[in-house]
């Protein structure tokens, strides 16, 4: 079945990033994905993503829908045929949509499992913090906004992270088959982030020292998207291996 393109507004897209170790996120990795290096370090992370007037591309932004959503990420790299491709494996995505946790993987590309969401914002502050249906990933990440990017080992100013992520616009999600990887991209004509700084942190996906040993992924910067029309193309599945 042809999966339709998606529009939407990214009402909240908060990305929170970690430089990591390359052999700790490559034993992440399946084949043929590679880690996207910056300055020596793998770049993962999670995307807390609300989104507003979810839709088919063709359908009245009246009919859209209303969501909160989580992918943990990581920053790779593969061999494409005009040359090398960027973007991001997603390991794990989660949604409080019953009806995104139903079409995700049939009626538009990304499995979704189920999470409860807290959710606490402000104009210059956001809390957000999400725990698993399953019990496997908790979340609780405090934002606020900065003038500036400041601390950052993997950019040397926000135009710079800017770029990165932009430049990072297709999504490979782990399927649970295990035999290929569900593809989305992420297409705006009105890119725009802004600095965020950490006030804290938790995230159980980058505190377990099975995929992450001490000292391998360590909490490097924030980035905020919010109010951003935006469309979701389906791409082809890529083959696992």
């Amino acid at each position: 079945m042809r999966q339709p393109r998606l529009s939407s507004v990214i009402e909240r897209r908060l990305l929170v990033n970690y430089r990591v170790a390359p052999d700790a996120a490559a034993r992440l990795l399946p084949g043929p994905l590679r880690p996207q290096l910056v300055h020596g370090y793998a770049v993962a992370g999670i995307c807390l993503l609300r989104l507003g007037s979810v839709r088919p591309a063709w359908a009245p932004k009246a009919f859209g829908l209303r969501s909160e959503n989580a992918a943990h990420r990581i920053a790779v790299e593969w061999d494409g045929p005009d040359g090398v491709e960027t973007g991001v494996y997603i390991p794990r995505r989660d949604t409080a949509s019953r009806l995104n946790a139903w079409a995700g993987g049939r009626l538009f590309p990304g499995e979704h499992g189920r999470a409860d969401f807290e959710v606490h914002e402000t104009p210059g502050r956001m809390r957000v913090a999400l725990e698993t249906r399953d019990g496997d990933t908790r979340v609780d990440v405090t934002v606020e906004l900065s003038d500036e990017l400041r601390g950052s080992e993997l950019f040397a100013d926000l135009a710079e992270a800017s770029r990165f992520f932009r430049d990072g616009a297709k999504g490979f999600s782990a399927t649970a088959a295990g035999r290929h990887l569900d593809g989305m991209e992420l297409r705006t004509n009105a890119w725009h982030v802004e600095a965020g700084r950490v006030r804290s942190a938790a995230s159980s996906f980058f505190d377990d020292p099975d995929c992450f040993p001490p000292g391998s992924a360590t909490l490097d910067c924030a980035l905020l998207m919010r109010d951003v029309p935006a469309g979701w193309r389906p791409l082809p599945a890529m083959a696992a291996e």
